[in-house]
């Protein structure tokens, strides 16, 4: 028996061991690419909900300006020397107050005048009738003419006109005597006079002296475009509304460093027809003003609510986005895919937007971690509750 050869023995284990060892070698690459394989990471959380529904009360909103019921320049009506100013500038004062006196003693003076030539009116009228009728009982016992009953009755009736006019004179002194003390027409606030003590005034045409303003209560004017005074005309037909019932309207008035809308009153009146040039309508609200927190002249923010929605549909106003194409909310589908959703949006009611149309009682809104999400995406969704915030101030 042949023994193999001792070197060719060492040459097939060596063979083996490289093959063992190209073994070992794939097997260990083959480990790591196991480990190194990518995982996609799991969908985002983000919070959801469905909008919330409740009752919201529908307003026309406009921008307008508070004006004075009443605004009276205070005039001098006879001519005279400025005689006392009665009152503090910019006081206020309750109708019938004494704010100017006029000279008054010249004005009094022809009152007395007046008044001596009415009282000889009034004698010479009873002595005139006296004589006609002494002159009428000659005339029936035949004594007398007729002629002297004719001149008898005309003298009487002389007298009868002669004290009508001097009573005329009379009432006029009195209203020249009156005017001498100028008063409030009304209650209100008094400018600062404009003419000064020992100054004459009424010398050619009436004198400004001053002005006076009522403020309580104050009017708001403003203006309602056409598309709203369409709804609102609506909205009157379908509760059978009239023009009468329009005026009792509450308003909701607010100034433009106060929150909400604190000062409430009613329409006050409606203008007949559109102003074509603007498309829009006039109209005027009476405000209470007791406190004279409203001046004249302010611009302020007025609400009209006309209707009532029961079901409206709102969401976080945060959970708006917008682009180019307006509005949107993102959605997600049954599926948990994110979808842009086109909406058209309505006011805000205590933080909540109303949207009007674009989305549905059951859709799943995104509310949070809007920034999180892409739409097409699949988001793992955290179902939440739209919180009712706080009510704000009136």
């Amino acid at each position: 028996m042949t023994c193999a050869n001792p070197a060719r023995r060492n040459g097939a284990w060596r063979h083996v061991g490289r093959a063992l060892a190209a073994a070992m070698v794939v097997a260990a690459l083959t480990g790591c690419e196991d480990k190194n394989t990518f995982v996609a990471p799991p969908p985002p959380k983000v919070d959801v909900a469905p909008p919330m529904q409740r009752a919201v009360t529908r307003y026309v909103e406009a921008t307008g300006n508070t004006a004075p019921i009443k605004n009276v320049d205070l005039v001098a009506r006879v001519q005279g020397f400025l005689q006392s100013i009665d009152y503090t500038d910019g006081s206020f004062v309750k109708q019938g107050t004494q704010l100017f006196t006029i000279e008054p003693e010249t004005y009094k003076l022809k009152l007395d005048q007046a008044q001596a030539a009415e009282a000889g009116a009034q004698a010479s009228l009873r002595q005139a009738e006296a004589d006609y009728k002494r002159q009428s009982d000659l005339v029936q016992r035949q004594a007398v003419s007729q002629a002297t009953l004719d001149t008898s009755t005309s003298n009487r009736d002389n007298a009868q006109a002669n004290l009508q006019q001097a009573q005329a004179n009379t009432r006029l002194a009195e209203v020249n005597y009156g005017y001498t003390k100028v008063s409030a027409p009304f209650d209100g606030v008094v400018s600062a006079h404009m003419v000064s003590i020992g100054e004459l005034v009424g010398v050619s045409s009436p004198t400004q002296l001053a002005s006076i303003v009522a403020m309580d209560p104050i009017y708001v004017n403003f203006t309602v475009n056409e598309q709203d005074v369409l709804r609102i005309r609506a909205e009157a037909a379908r509760r059978g509304l009239t023009a009468a019932d329009l005026k009792q309207f509450p308003i909701q008035v607010g100034l433009q460093t106060e929150a909400g809308y604190p000062h409430e009153g009613h329409l006050d009146y409606v203008a007949p027809t559109l102003n074509q040039s603007t498309g829009t309508l006039a109209v005027r609200g009476l405000v209470p003003n007791d406190k004279r927190v409203l001046l004249p002249g302010y611009f302020v923010r007025v609400r009209v609510p006309f209707t009532q929605e029961k079901d409206a549909l709102l969401v976080p106003d945060t959970a708006l986005g917008s682009d180019q194409g307006g509005r949107y909310l993102l959605v997600v589908s049954g599926d948990n895919i994110v979808e842009q959703r086109k909406v058209q949006i309505g006011p805000v009611e205590n933080g909540l937007r109303v949207i009007e149309s674009g989305l549905n009682p059951d859709d799943r809104v995104v509310i949070a971690g809007l920034l999180r999400v892409i739409p097409g995406q699949k988001i793992d969704p955290q179902m939440t509750k739209i919180e009712q915030p706080q009510a704000s101030a009136k």
